[in-house]
């Protein structure tokens, strides 16, 4: 008897969504190297790393909202609004890189507080005020920037040293994706706040059940607009990692980055309901996306199809959710 409750304890803590998301990982892996050998190639696992970055700190940020049951429509183009305006001060206004770094960091967090008190205090559907913020932000670059693309310091040159923070290249020419370390130990850290810390329990109850925290005497327009800020910090650092990697940012761009973010969260186990989330869950999600948008122009399947795929994808897991949270 005892030995069937262990037994059973002991499946309820394993989370099938994880295994199936490793299992589907790795035959995709698998099913890529054998229809193209190239696919195979180290130059493959760099340019796999590169739309990572990005993506993977949007969708850290944005599990945030998710779990209280909202979102952010906001750091797609928030990405580009910050990034161009970053670098604008330093090619432009003479700078020191410093400050570009801090304004694009607090633009971030400053957006991302602006939509947490409007959600909490007006209480405006999540959906319609980051909707509109997402606008602003897209339109706001353009116009902060003067319509200049945005270009971060090359290798080689003063303060170049931004380009070796996610791709180290060797004098051999060997490039080392070092960002995937710093990635690695903020999914640690960020898997510490949403489970050991006050940050995290509470997020995780508003999304479960708000009015209950709020009779319970917490402040719940604090941690409520937390959640919505640590979502607008990692869009400012996915604007570092950005423009960091690549080449320039285009002015008005960033519409549909966000939803690679959110549908990564959703895929790893992020309930659209709130309440249900985890960091791991999130990276594995961006894990799959990227491994699909980098794996399939190998078997010769372009872009409208890319998106046709993911969004099956993301439909099997929303479906998988709305079920769970019926049964619950």
């Amino acid at each position: 008897m005892n030995n069937a409750k262990n037994k059973s304890s002991i499946i309820q803590k394993i989370d099938l969504q994880k295994i199936v998301i490793i299992s589907v990982l790795v035959i995709l892996f698998i099913f890529f190297s054998a229809m193209a050998p190239t696919f195979r190639k180290y130059t493959t696992i760099i340019t796999l790393f590169g739309y990572m970055y990005y993506i993977l700190l949007m969708a850290i940020g944005v599990t945030f909202p998710l779990i209280t049951g909202g979102v952010d429509l906001s750091i797609g183009t928030g990405l580009v609004c910050y990034s161009i305006v970053g670098s604008y001060l330093i090619n432009h206004q003479g700078m020191p890189i410093w400050v570009g770094i801090l304004v694009t960091l607090l633009l971030g967090t400053a957006m991302g507080a602006f939509n947490g008190l409007v959600v909490s205090v007006l209480e405006l559907p999540p959906f319609i005020t980051t909707l509109c913020t997402m606008m602003i932000a897209r339109g706001l670059g353009s116009i902060l920037a003067g319509g200049l693309t945005g270009v971060w310091p090359v290798a080689g040159s003063q303060n170049g040293w931004v380009r070796s923070v996610f791709r180290l290249t060797l004098k051999n020419g060997t490039i080392i994706p070092i960002g995937m370390l710093w990635m690695l130990i903020i999914i640690a850290i960020m898997t510490i706040v949403l489970t050991k810390t006050r940050v995290g329990r509470y997020t995780i109850a508003i999304g479960s059940n708000k009015e209950a925290l709020r009779l319970s005497g917490v402040r719940v327009i604090k941690w409520h607009v937390i959640a919505y800020m640590i979502s607008g910090f990692f869009a400012g650092l996915a604007a570092l990692a950005y423009g960091w990697t690549f080449t320039t940012i285009t002015p008005g761009t960033g519409a549909g980055f966000e939803l690679d973010a959110i549908g990564a969260a959703i895929i790893g186990g992020t309930s659209m309901t709130g309440g249900k989330g985890s960091i791991i869950g999130t990276f594995l999600g961006v894990l799959l996306i990227s491994l699909l948008k980098t794996g399939l122009p190998y078997v010769g399947l372009q872009a409208n199809w890319q998106q046709i795929i993911t969004g099956i994808v993301l439909l099997v897991a929303v479906t998988v959710d709305m079920i769970r949270s019926k049964k619950r």
